[in-house]
């Protein structure tokens, strides 16, 4: 069952400095993966910088599907996870680099062998995840969650994967923050702060 798509409203200032509505419509944007069948994203809107430029700018959601957000910049993006199947769970692993390069990032997976789930992977990003439709679970490296609608994941740089063990697509909601990693969390990824592969 394939969800609704989104709808979206943004907004800008007229040459008075009134507030318009700049655009009402669907996504320009929307990516299924296809090493991952079932898996879209939904491409909302992302920012450069910090603060972030208020302008009357072209649509920076456009174009290629990147992962992660621009340095100092956000990602704002639905993703639709599909129920995982066995064929999935068993051979996912070695689709891991092709469906991370249909992202912008075959670096991010850090899938190995004993790894609990084919998805496992890690951004240099705090991540507000909500679950707005279905369940899925968040898979750690130790400990996992199952999350249901409301259910909201702040993610903190962590190695993870999410996993749709129902039998519907589940839709969340993700805003991704470039981050940088604590001196102390770096030397404990083996890593200096700043320099990890995105």
């Amino acid at each position: 069952m394939s969800l609704p798509p989104i709808r979206r409203i943004v907004t800008a200032h007229d040459a008075r400095g009134r507030a318009v509505v700049a655009s009402d419509g669907p996504l320009q944007t929307v990516v299924e993966i296809q090493a991952i069948p079932g898996t879209v994203f939904h491409e909302v809107w992302s920012t450069a910088d910090s603060p972030a430029c208020l302008d009357n700018g072209p649509d920076p959601s456009a174009g290629p599907l990147m992962l992660p957000p621009p340095k100092r910049g956000t990602r704002f993006r639905f993703v639709d996870i599909p129920p995982d199947t066995q064929e999935f769970l068993a051979q996912g692993a070695s689709k891991m680099h092709a469906a991370f390069s249909e992202t912008g990032d075959a670096n991010v997976s850090t899938v190995q062998g004993d790894s609990p789930h084919p998805l496992m992977h890690r951004t240099e990003t705090l991540d507000y995840g909500v679950v707005i439709d279905g369940e899925v679970t968040l898979i750690l490296d130790e400990g996992e969650v199952t999350l249901a609608p409301g259910s909201v994941v702040i993610q903190r740089g962590t190695n993870h994967a999410w996993a749709n063990r129902s039998n519907r697509v589940c839709r969340m909601l993700f805003v991704l923050v470039d981050g940088a990693y604590h001196s102390a969390i770096a030397t404990a990824l083996n890593t200096t702060v700043g320099a990890e592969t995105r």
